[in-house]
């Protein structure tokens, strides 16, 4: 029977992802690994001369995650779709004027970086945060159910097994 994932474990993996690289989990054991693009697609297309030597003890486990069916890639910072979580954060601003400068913030270039700064001139980044963790939290279980991988809501879910965690038909199991 395979593991419960960690949706904490998964959701801070989703945060840490950059643009240039991809996590992946195994559906069976609830491991992560995170692996940058470049390296993946150096295996892949068998130019192991391209790898650096430290990465050397690595390129098995690159090798297993990408042959098997049981690891999975997780979703990337492009269907993450950061900016729109942006957007709905700006819009669900109870200020009008606050709510607006973000907006405005959020158009043209650097959009990313003046949003931010609009957030700590304001002493709002901490809702924005909370905001982003539910948002990243929402997008790693609806992933996880598409996929069918049990997981737990947090770390004492995870510990008390799956009959404490969330099953991917939607249905909650008590102990």
């Amino acid at each position: 029977m395979a593991e419960v994932v960690s949706l904490r474990a998964v959701v801070e993996e989703l945060d840490a992802l950059s643009d240039e690289s991809t996590a992946y989990l195994n559906r069976t054991t609830g491991e992560l690994r995170s692996y940058r693009d470049d390296e993946v697609a150096a295996v892949e297309d068998g130019e192991l001369d391209r790898v650096p030597e430290w990465l050397e003890d690595e390129l098995p486990k690159i090798r297993e995650v990408l042959d098997s069916e049981t690891w999975l890639a997780l979703p990337t910072g492009f269907d993450i779709h950061e900016w729109a979580i942006m957007d709905t954060f700006a819009r669900s601003v109870e200020d009008p004027e606050l709510r607006d400068e973000l907006a405005g913030a959020l158009r043209g270039r650097g959009a990313f970086r003046y949003f931010k700064d609009v957030l700590h001139r304001h002493g709002v980044q901490q809702s924005w945060y909370r905001y982003r963790a539910a948002a990243l939290t929402r997008i790693a279980a609806q992933w996880l159910d598409g996929h069918g991988v049990s997981y737990g809501r947090d770390d004492e879910e995870v510990a008390g097994g799956a009959e404490q965690g969330h099953q991917p038909d939607g249905q909650q199991r008590l102990g």
